[in-house]
């Protein structure tokens, strides 16, 4: 008699369990799709060069490695810009939600750079856009007394302040505007026929979605403060982003060889090269 009891007893609690579990995935799946946020506008921290609104969940460590090549114009002579390799490794965490801080190290002019994002609104059926924060300050550490003498600790530094604006409008396509203020201490007059640092952009970008795991990104900033004779141009770029699981390939081509925004926003170098940046998250 006891026997059956206890046999009835865990029959009905292993019943009540299993519909228990249901209830409870049943729940999840409900808030899932009840959630009023829309899908992220991009799948990558960057469209190409630019910064978009994608900030990494609270408790993410990303690596992120940049190459940018020489112009393919030099042709075999460099095999194609190959030889002249620029790298940049990242690393970036999100203590909190709605925030990521990062640092870097650039070779173009040995830069060191540390960076913060910062959500300030998401799309939902409420609020129509992304809007996104982003302030970085670059330590240029090639830069020496030798060429400038008079040359002081602060002159090293530059900086870039941008509100990222995006809406997915479908789920094949997303686009973004970017307001944008850069401050360079330091500007070459052997270069440039007068300085001017404080300078604002404007940067537009895209993303169409080709498959599952592959979208065609393409961007473009228009710098409204150049002095006249300026040897620079306005930054573009356009490439495929390929998502592999933790990891984003993406594929470009740009007109500027550094990856930091004082760098590629101010001085693209305006010859067209090949490039990649490899996005890994932990």
């Amino acid at each position: 008699m006891i026997k059956k009891y206890l046999l009835l007893t865990a029959a009905f609690l292993c019943t009540s369990l299993l519909f228990s579990q249901d209830d409870l995935l049943g729940e999840l799946d409900n808030e899932a799709t009840d959630s009023s946020y829309e899908l992220p506008a991009f799948k990558a921290m960057k469209i190409g060069n630019l910064q978009s609104t994608k900030i990494a969940d609270q408790g993410d460590l990303y690596l992120i490695v940049s190459h940018r090549f020489g112009a393919l114009k030099e042709g075999l002579d460099t095999f194609f810009g190959l030889d002249e390799a620029n790298t940049k490794i990242q690393l970036l965490y999100s203590f909190w939600d709605g925030i990521q801080f990062s640092v870097s190290r650039e070779s173009y002019n040995r830069t060191f750079a540390a960076a913060v994002k910062y959500r300030l609104a998401r799309q939902s059926a409420k609020f129509p856009f992304n809007i996104v924060g982003y302030s970085t300050m670059n330590i240029n550490t090639l830069v020496d007394e030798t060429a400038f003498p008079a040359l002081q600790s602060a002159d090293r530094n530059s900086f870039a302040h941008q509100l990222l604006i995006s809406k997915r409008f479908s789920e094949k396509f997303s686009f973004q505007v970017a307001p944008t203020y850069v401050r360079e201490n330091l500007q070459n007059l052997n270069v440039l026929s007068e300085a001017k640092h404080n300078q604002f952009a404007v940067g537009f970008g895209g993303r169409y979605k080709l498959s599952k795991r592959v979208s065609f990104n393409a961007e473009y900033v228009y710098n409204t403060s150049r002095v006249k004779n300026n040897p620079f141009s306005d930054s573009y770029a356009f490439g495929l982003d390929i998502e592999t699981g933790g990891h984003v390939f993406q594929l470009l081509f740009t007109n500027a060889q550094s990856t930091n925004e004082p760098g590629f926003i101010n001085n693209a170098e305006g010859d067209i090269l090949f490039g990649f940046n490899v996005v890994r998250v932990f």
